[in-house]
């Protein structure tokens, strides 16, 4: 196996009651539309889960973003096109989870 210097952040998110009905496709939206602006950033996949186990445990939406590296990974939470996506997700969650590791 080889180690890479990628790592993969996953967010998993349950929305918060009275989020509006298209809440999933807007965080999909605002998402893809953001995220690869972000200098490091190699790949944006989000959406709901489409597997038939239902092991989601609450969660209704997930977001992988792929980095080039740690130093990427540390500019994404502060740079400005990450905070339209956290700033909604914050506001339409009532649980996140998030997950980083090596690829």
């Amino acid at each position: 196996m080889t180690v890479t210097d990628e790592l993969v952040h996953v967010v998993l998110v349950e929305w918060a009651d009275g989020a509006p009905t298209d809440v999933a496709e807007q965080a999909t939206r605002l998402s893809r539309q953001h995220l690869p602006r972000i200098d490091g950033v190699l790949s944006v996949s989000s959406g709901e889960s489409v597997g038939g186990e239902q092991l989601e445990a609450g969660f209704e939406w997930m977001l992988v973003v792929r980095f080039r590296d740690r130093a990427a990974l540390d500019g994404y939470l502060p740079h400005p096109s990450h905070q339209p996506v956290s700033a909604y997700l914050r506001d339409a969650s009532a649980r996140v989870v998030v997950f980083d590791i090596a690829a």
